[in-house]
């Protein structure tokens, strides 16, 4: 039986397309068959076996049904578009960045060759994130749903405005503000928009929620963590403005004044491929070219004879 994966390209450079005929001919090579989006593949003549020509598919829910693992090659907002197929189908990821900071990706154009060795050779481990669930509610009813791997926020509509919001967490008022809107991160969100937003950065294997208010009018509007069991909502004043729903920067619901955002742990993950055992602290000061210089680290103990 023929392998197969699914490939994700951010295809508006055409540096990308051929980085991508060079992991068709690989994989292929290897006999592994690649699903492509029909509108991401550029149909390059390509030397390959009989039979092992890539697979033109429609960005559809069951594109990843039935593959080892969704090879992405672009940034985060690709991998995250990628996310949304790999989840239903508890599919791996596996991103290659080709993009600007690529905090999501497992490796960089570099280690390209080590990364699909990995895959021809199943050699990798794969690592599960917990997502978000959000749902608007109005009247007592649910309006629509979504879920987010980084971030949901409810935020204001009309720049002019301010947002009257109550925070609520486990069926409990916590505080109300005027603000530009809330966030709600998961630990994989924290150096996304969360960490923009001035919010803590979070180990992805502590498990919490995080809220991080947005340029609030309060004295008391600081970032909370939370426990990852807990149910948030975010109330909008009835009297106050509309709003909208944003998950990962893709998905959009709009808030009506007088609805509710609630928010909990998502129940389905997001499986992300790591190569190698590294440490959360290396690739934060990679990603974010943290200054070290001066670290010393532990001393030796020295023993006597």
């Amino acid at each position: 039986m023929t392998r197969e994966a699914l490939l994700v390209v951010h295809s508006g450079r055409k540096a990308n397309q051929r980085v991508a005929a060079g992991v068709v001919q690989r994989l292929a090579a290897a006999g592994i068959r690649l699903r492509i989006f029909a509108d991401e593949w550029t149909e390059e003549p390509l030397d390959l076996p009989v039979g092992m020509d890539p697979i033109p598919i429609e960005p559809k829910p069951q594109a990843a049904e039935g593959v080892e693992v969704v090879l992405v090659l672009g940034g985060d907002g690709t991998l995250l578009r990628a996310a949304e197929l790999a989840r239903p189908a508890g599919v791996p990821l596996l991103g290659v960045n080709l993009g600007h900071v690529g905090f999501l990706a497992e490796a960089d154009p570099d280690s390209l060759d080590e990364a699909i060795t990995a895959v021809i050779e199943s050699d990798y481990h794969v690592e599960e994130r917990m997502t978000l669930e959000a749902s608007v509610m109005l009247d007592g009813g649910p309006v629509r749903s979504s879920w987010a791997l980084n971030e949901a926020v409810v935020e204001k509509v009309n720049r002019g405005r301010i947002l009257d919001v109550v925070l609520e967490v486990d069926g409990r008022p916590v505080t109300g503000f005027g603000c530009d809107g809330v966030l709600c991160a998961t630990p994989t969100g924290s150096t996304a928009y969360a960490f923009s937003a001035g919010g803590p950065v979070v180990w992805p294997e502590v498990e919490a929620l995080l809220l991080v208010p947005l340029t609030a009018h309060a004295l008391f509007a600081r970032p909370l963590v939370i426990s990852p069991s807990s149910a948030v909502a975010v109330e909008l004043d009835a009297r106050g403005y509309p709003a909208v729903l944003v998950c990962d920067g893709r998905r959009t619901i709009p808030v009506p004044p007088g609805a509710r955002v609630e928010l909990s742990r998502g129940e389905a993950p997001v499986r992300l491929v790591r190569l190698r055992e590294q440490p959360f602290t290396d690739r934060l000061v990679r990603k974010f070219s943290l200054p070290v210089r001066g670290w010393r680290g532990a001393s030796t103990p020295q023993h006597p004879c």
